[in-house]
């Protein structure tokens, strides 16, 4: 099954994530949302999936600068299109394997889901 790690090339926790996987030899496509793009029928569904609020990083600078009008008016309906037009704004790392999306990264979440594969 494909392994796809979405986020930002030079985002620390995108790169504990990374080490984290190549530690433990997991095969995985790195797809950069600044280089890539990302697609708004994939963010519509991690939002679907988990919620915008757990899509949407608050925390960052991106969502900070934004005018508060947009802030106010973010709802679930506009939330992936809003997060297509900022991906800096993407809660980092998301990981999908098949239709099992994991949103942030911890290595205890991480062992979890690997450690469930090596057990298959």
């Amino acid at each position: 099954m494909q392994t796809t790690l979405y986020g930002i090339k030079n985002c620390d926790t995108i790169k504990k994530a990374r080490r984290y996987l190549d530690a433990i030899g997991v095969e995985y496509i790195f797809h950069d949302y600044r280089v890539d793009g990302v697609d708004a029928g994939l963010v519509g569904k991690w939002v679907k999936q988990h919620g915008w609020e757990t899509v949407l990083n608050k925390r960052g600078t991106t969502w900070r600068k934004l005018d508060d009008s947009i802030k106010e008016a973010t709802t679930e309906k506009n939330a992936a299109e809003l997060l297509c037009e900022y991906p800096a704004m993407i809660k980092r790392p998301i990981l999908v394997r098949g239709d099992d999306v994991t949103i942030g990264f911890s290595e205890k979440t991480y062992a979890s889901i690997f450690d469930q594969l090596s057990a298959q």
